[in-house]
């Protein structure tokens, strides 16, 4: 790579973190500071880790302004924290338009102890899930990646070349790599907190692994479904009768691919509604009405 080419990469990373750099701020719940990203009006969201305790919980911005914060709702299962920040100025983060990929540079952008903007690089190692957190539970999607993390990163953002917001980060490693919850699990969690003041998860009690459909069964330009690959007794899914070796084509009309497509169906109102699941069972059509349940420990 020329001096030319490096010179400007070096200036699109540094222009990332500018874009970025306003919408992560210091949260002060702990002896040491660490980091939270502003995701809606009056609303930051951070990590357990950079909590520490519910009580005189400040947020100071990047301009230096500090305002009281008040814990808007946690989510036992992610460990995040929605904070409610009157008269917060900071703008709310940008979102990236798509999914990081494995092997893509990304940034994890913090405040240090001083306030000042703090960086590091990587890739994005891993995407993969679930992981389990403790006491049976699990976040089903986490990101790992070899940028270099400290304490102080826990609830910063995690950003791809542009500054476009791709996950929160935890600080917590694995093996050596820092982990970090994808954008879309942290966006639907603070959404969730900020109505109800804890996170929704429906619950059906099968695993699943996607599987190719033959060409037979491809209506619609449908090309994959989820393979029921085990039913928890007493269940929703046990009680609505399905079994090991269903194909899941469809969960309420909409149509699964992969695991995380029936996690993102789980979410808030679906919870405790009957739902209609279309599958393929011993080579013919079927439809089973089951009534998604709530996960309500880590140990569900």
């Amino acid at each position: 790579m020329s001096h030319t080419s490096l010179l400007a990469l070096s200036d699109a990373l540094a222009d990332a973190v500018g874009v970025i750099a306003p919408s992560v701020v210091q949260v002060h719940g702990r002896r040491r500071p660490a980091s939270g990203v502003v995701s809606d009006t009056d609303l930051v969201i951070t990590t357990a880790r950079a909590l520490g305790r519910e009580d005189g919980v400040r947020v100071t911005t990047g301009d230096g302004e500090t305002h009281a914060a008040a814990v808007a709702g946690w989510d036992a299962a992610t460990g995040l924290v929605l904070l409610h920040v009157n008269g917060l100025t900071a703008p709310p983060a940008p979102r990236a338009a798509a999914d990081p990929r494995v092997g893509q540079l990304a940034l994890a952008v913090a405040r240090s102890w001083s306030n000042a903007v703090t960086a590091s690089s990587g890739i994005v190692s891993v995407i993969g899930g679930p992981l389990p957190t403790g006491r049976g539970g699990s976040i089903e999607r986490v990101i790992r990646t070899d940028a270099p993390m400290h304490g102080g990163f826990a609830g910063g953002a995690f950003v791809d070349p542009a500054g476009q917001l791709v996950g929160l980060t935890t600080a917590a490693e694995i093996r050596g790599l820092g982990v970090v919850l994808p954008a879309d699990l942290v966006w639907k969690t603070a959404a969730a907190l900020a109505v109800h003041g804890t996170a929704k998860r429906g619950y059906l009690g099968l695993s699943s692994q996607p599987v190719a459909l033959p060409e037979r069964q491809r209506a619609g330009g449908r090309d994959q479904a989820l393979l029921v690959a085990g039913v928890a007794a007493g269940s929703p899914a046990d009680a609505a009768g399905l079994l090991v070796g269903d194909v899941v084509l469809a969960v309420d009309g909409r149509a699964v691919r992969s695991p995380v497509d029936l996690l993102d169906l789980l979410h808030g109102d679906r919870v405790g509604r009957t739902v209609a699941v279309e599958l393929v069972r011993g080579g013919s059509p079927l439809t089973v009405d089951v009534t998604i349940g709530e996960r309500l420990r880590p140990t569900d």
